[in-house]
């Protein structure tokens, strides 16, 4: 068991009430994502009337490609990147709040896979030039967030604004989070099963109590598309070979093509004298998934958001509506895998990952988490007009440690 606690220093230092609330009810944060695929900022307004807990009144959202770990070896360049959204931040924060306000980034799994020597001197650049800028900059603030805390943080958004954060009957729903580097399942578990959990404190809808909300979250490193991508191609682990050509089923027969990830170039390609499909394809993908994840027998009966590249992947190929989202079912990625690989020797304008990405979804829910074919799921990128981010869980969990401490 770990105590949420531990993660206020790491997040916001020392911020305390009265630096935020003596100069108006209005009141902002920065927090930066820096993803493996590209680098995310939200702004956030938050409003406070009275006694009442603070809440937020807006989002402000922009992100850049590719993402921090792509700068591997120059953390300069990478910083640079960071620059331009955080000057966006100075152009939207009243002047006058500047020095209230706190900027914080929290690297996920794209800076989880580097050695951390390298990590660490991009970290180092960018704490570099949020020491520059004007807004408050505390210690720790710049750093690399634990995957389990980022499903935690996930599923905290998705539940405040779904409406079900402080629902006095437990009806929250849980949460599919697939990145470029790794991949979380976060849900509130029945009482009878509680074993692993983390404690957090949040708001109350009324007043500013203690909420302890016992959310068991399953993060794997390594099993984000991207790497899944890798790990399938058989290139994940060990030392990268760039002279390589590494080929897979799950690829059009006659490609040869070069794909970056992770600041390194690799050369990879279908196998045009072997059996290509679906079939083929979902047998590969069985190697890097099977007997590694876990499986909650009670996730089937559960209300699942999934955002992040199942989102990506649905839009892409037409499943649902870029800017409204859906509801599909586990089986349907399956058909769209089986439509999509069965093509694979026809021209297609498309990613030539596609067949691997939709396959790999379909046996990332079915054999490694043990969902139903019929297992609903809501793909959404934002509700109620916010980004369905970890961040917004961060930011309100940074506003309470900053306003009381856990008794």
């Amino acid at each position: 068991m770990a105590e949420w606690p531990f993660l206020i220093a790491p997040l916001c230092g020392v911020w305390n009430e009265s630096t935020s609330l003596n100069i108006s009810n209005i009141f902002y944060g920065i927090m930066f994502d820096a993803g493996s695929t590209g680098t995310r900022i939200h702004i956030y307004t938050f409003m406070q009337k009275s006694s009442e807990p603070p809440h937020l009144d807006n989002e402000i959202f922009e992100s850049v490609k590719p993402g921090l770990s792509a700068y591997v070896d120059q953390p300069e360049q990478g910083a640079e990147t960071v620059r331009g959204l955080l000057d966006m931040a100075k152009q939207t924060i009243p002047s006058t709040h500047w020095s209230s306000t706190p900027v914080v980034l929290k690297a996920t799994a794209g800076l989880r896979l580097l050695p951390e020597q390298k990590a660490q001197a991009l970290l180092s650049e960018v704490q570099e030039l949020f020491e520059e800028s004007p807004f408050l900059v505390p210690d720790e603030c710049v750093s690399i967030m634990n995957g389990t805390y980022e499903g935690i943080l996930a599923w905290v958004t998705i539940n405040f604004l779904t409406g079900q954060l402080y629902d006095q009957n437990q009806r929250t729903v849980g949460i599919l989070d697939l990145g470029g580097a790794s991949t979380q399942i976060t849900f509130l578990p029945q009482a009878e099963n509680k074993s692993d959990f983390i404690s957090i404190f949040l708001f109350s809808r009324h007043s500013i109590v203690k909420l302890i909300s016992e959310t068991t979250c399953f993060s794997y490193l390594g099993f984000g598309l991207k790497a899944a991508r890798l790990a399938i191609l058989g290139a994940l682990g060990g030392k990268a070979d760039e002279s390589r050509m590494y080929r897979s089923s799950c690829l059009p027969p006659s490609l040869k093509a070069e794909w970056k990830f992770g600041g390194i170039n690799y050369k990879y390609g279908g196998m045009a004298e072997e059996v290509t499909g679906f079939q083929s394809c979902y047998a590969e993908v069985l190697k890097v998934i099977r007997e590694k994840l876990d499986q909650p027998a009670e996730i089937r009966s559960r209300t699942f958001y999934a955002f992040s590249y199942y989102y990506d992947r649905a839009v892409d190929t037409g499943m649902i509506d870029g800017d409204q989202g859906g509801i599909i079912l586990v089986k349907d990625f399956e058909m769209k895998a089986n439509k999509v690989c069965e093509a694979l020797t026809e021209t297609n304008t498309g990613s030539p990952f596609l067949c691997m990405d939709l396959t790999y979804i379909t046996a990332l829910l079915k054999e490694g988490f043990g969902f139903y074919d019929h297992t609903e799921l809501q793909l959404k990128k934002k509700v109620n007009n916010i980004e369905t981010s970890w961040t917004l869980g961060a930011a309100f969990h940074l506003i309470q440690s900053l306003r009381t401490a856990p008794e």
